[in-house]
């Protein structure tokens, strides 16, 4: 009797243990690194691997396998409980730990459609720089982004608004950030939401954008004043135009996981998709919202061209080490780990 328990045991450890294998070692990890170093398909896969544990614990229970196979498994399947529906980390190492791994592992993750999208966009800054007459102006620049200024306007007129004495009140300038935050956000939001429309009008509005603000910067070139037009624009233009284009990128990843599903099908390509992309539109809400104080604040009592050129050349360094770098060294760690195994194989 004991003999064909053995047996049994030795023939259900083999099918299953490659699983539990699996699960101990992302277990392992979670102790040591603690939940927000597990990657996003390691995430995916957890409660897959737990829910296999808990049935090869039923069935070992039902067939009664030996003592020593039913203790692993009920301490594999209770760690793991505890692991998928534990105590929830709390609101401030959950921020810490998003804003130290998760939205700049977004970014990279989707960054194909982060490229195309900033591609777009500086084709329409492109096209738009090169507008030189005053019909294609009006056509181009709604009046509220314009604000009066035209072909028509003095050169006196369009440098008064680069250079505002008047918009050092503190409580003006609150208003004017948060009309900012909300604006930009707004169409940040509106950019991700029509990747579902497979990207196409996504891509028109990064496009129009782009044009706009080129049309713009084409207005004060005539006069003699791109530098200090873009000496206004870049401090938040910075951060503002590479949020949006984030934000385009997101949408452009949710249509390439369905235009290029790959070989686990659509719905899984989408749910991995979806789950970067709104931790990336998460992220993003953040730069709107630094964009807004820097428009609304910093740059209009800031008014030496020196010195907002310092401000946007800071904020770029700041933004491509960040997002480019931040959270690398985890899955560098994680991949040396997994290799590990491989290695001990081949060399058996």
């Amino acid at each position: 009797m004991d003999q064909g328990i053995r047996l049994r045991s030795a023939d259900f450890r083999r099918e299953r243990e490659a699983q539990w294998l699996e699960l101990e070692e992302l277990l392992d990890q979670v102790g040591r690194r603690g939940l927000g170093s597990l990657g996003p398909e390691e995430l995916q896969r957890l409660p897959a691997l737990y829910r296999a544990a808990v049935s090869s614990l039923s069935v070992a229970r039902a067939i009664s396998l030996d003592r020593a196979l039913l203790a692993y498994l009920e301490s594999l399947a209770s760690r793991a409980y505890f692991c998928v529906y534990g105590v929830k980390p709390r609101a401030w190492a959950a921020a810490r730990d998003f804003l130290r791994r998760g939205f700049p592992r977004a970014v990279r993750a989707l960054s194909l459609g982060v490229l195309i999208s900033l591609l777009t966009l500086g084709a329409g800054l492109a096209v738009g720089l090169a507008v030189d007459d005053a019909d294609t102006y009006h056509a181009l620049v709604p009046d509220a982004l314009a604000q009066g200024r035209s072909h028509t306007s003095t050169t006196e007129e369009l440098r008064a608004v680069l250079y505002d004495a008047t918009a050092g009140d503190g409580e003006g300038l609150g208003v004017f950030a948060s009309f900012l935050f909300t604006h930009n956000a707004k169409i940040g939001l509106l950019v991700f939401a029509l990747g579902f429309a497979l990207g196409l009008p996504s891509l028109l509005l990064l496009f129009y954008n782009g044009l706009m603000l080129g049309a713009m910067g084409a207005l004060y070139a005539s006069r003699g004043l791109a530098l200090d037009f873009w000496g206004w624009v870049l401090p938040h233009g910075v951060t503002e135009l590479l949020a949006i284009g984030l934000c385009g990128g997101a949408g452009l990843g949710l249509a390439l996981a369905l235009l290029r599903p790959g070989r686990h099908g659509r719905l899984h390509a989408l749910g991995l998709a979806g789950r970067q992309a709104g931790l990336l539109v998460l992220g993003t809400v953040l730069m709107f919202l630094a964009a807004g104080l820097i428009e609304g604040y910093l740059r209009q009592l800031v008014r030496d061209p020196l010195t907002r050129y310092a401000l946007a050349g800071a904020s770029l360094v700041f933004w491509a080490a960040y997002l480019g770098l931040a959270g690398r060294h985890h899955s560098a760690r994680r991949g040396e780990r997994r290799r590990r195994p491989r290695d001990a194989e081949a060399g058996a």
